[in-house]
């Protein structure tokens, strides 16, 4: 009986060791550019832990989330990492929160989770 419990007791040990399971990671490329983000739609999972590799192409832009308190400075030429978890469903608009001119209030996109 001693011997199983300090077998079972090393196990363990070693499986607190592990590491946990890798999450589902879905990256997306995102170009913006006046006056629109490309892809202005993205879909992903509940739970998907997202990476946005975001690029401004023409000038100074912004990446606005609210949903996921995301508000991002996206420097003109410079590609931006946003990263976060979809962990609720919906779909959630996000925009431009750095005004870059005429047609800045037009400059939208959504996230749709499912």
């Amino acid at each position: 009986m001693k011997v199983l419990k300090l077998a079972l007791a090393v196990l363990l040990v070693l499986a607190a060791g592990l590491p946990a399971p890798a999450q589902n990671v879905n990256e997306i490329k995102v170009t913006a550019k006046k006056y629109e983000f490309t892809p202005a739609e993205m879909k992903v999972k509940q739970g998907d832990h997202v990476r946005l590799t975001i690029t401004a192409t023409d000038h100074d832009h912004g990446f606005k989330l609210a949903a996921f308190n995301i508000d991002q400075l996206l420097k003109k030429g410079e590609t931006t990492t946003v990263e976060f978890t979809a962990d609720k469903t919906g779909t959630f608009p996000f925009e431009c929160s750095h005004y870059c001119g005429l047609g800045h209030k037009h400059m939208k996109g959504k996230l749709i989770v499912e």
